[in-house]
């Protein structure tokens, strides 16, 4: 297979699975089924959003003061559209050295496989009618969702894994997150841990990549003990 850039796809003999679980604190959480973990933080892209939001807010608030296509409108229009745009080539930027590191640490573990967990349902489903849940979503998790770059997060790992000869599949993620791979029973994690009256405690964003891998290879949930993870700041 050949890509645009003329980079043929490497043949690659590996047999390692990895799962990923895409976050929005931590951008990839990855679990493989020989125990190595990795987390890669996206704490870089989220304050480039929120340094970005607080600009453009305050631009807005200033042209609403201001007669619309009036010289000191069109001015504070140029810096909202400057603002969009570092921050966009700032977010790709984050995005390709994410991804790229995932890329990396997939050659050092051999890997052949990569399943991910299909999170379109999260983003599309933003504010949720009153009889679907009880409980409306915030404006600013409605936010944080609106802005998360889940799809540019695949579409770079898709092309950037396929030219080292490994291949991703999206997978049904549906409580991987919520359920216990020890006793079944879920619960809704409260904190960075997630915990289990049966005993069972792990990170929980380790957590949701080790239940998606299990089910994708097992086809029900089990333990992964991890013997080593690693966790990355993209700087």
């Amino acid at each position: 297979m050949a890509f645009e850039d003329g980079i043929n796809s490497k043949e690659n003999l590996d047999q390692g699975v990895a799962a990923i679980d895409l976050g929005e604190i931590h951008i990839i959480a990855s679990v493989t089924n020989q125990g190595q973990g990795l987390i890669i933080t996206g704490r870089k892209a989220r304050s480039i959003k929120r340094l970005r939001n607080t600009k453009i807010k305050e631009l807005q608030r200033k042209m609403a003061h201001c007669q619309k296509g009036s010289r000191q409108w069109r001015k504070y229009r140029r810096a909202l559209n400057y603002i969009l745009s570092k921050s966009r080539a700032q977010l790709t930027d984050a995005l390709h050295k994410t991804t790229r590191e995932f890329v990396h640490w997939c050659l050092e573990n051999t890997i052949k496989d990569v399943v991910v967990g299909d999170v379109e349902g999260i983003q599309r489903h933003t504010s949720p009618k009153k009889k679907q849940t009880k409980r409306k979503r915030s404006r600013r998790t409605n936010q944080k969702l609106s802005q998360w770059t889940f799809s540019k997060t695949l579409r770079y790992l898709q092309y950037k894994l396929a030219a080292e000869g490994i291949s991703l599949k999206k997978v049904n993620e549906a409580y991987t997150a919520q359920t216990c791979p020890v006793c079944g029973k879920r619960k809704k994690p409260s904190s960075r841990k997630y915990r289990c009256a049966c005993g069972y405690v792990q990170h929980r964003d380790l957590h949701g990549a080790s239940n998606i891998l299990t089910q994708h290879i097992y086809g029900h949930y089990q333990e992964i003990v991890l013997k080593e993870y690693k966790y990355l700041r993209i700087a």
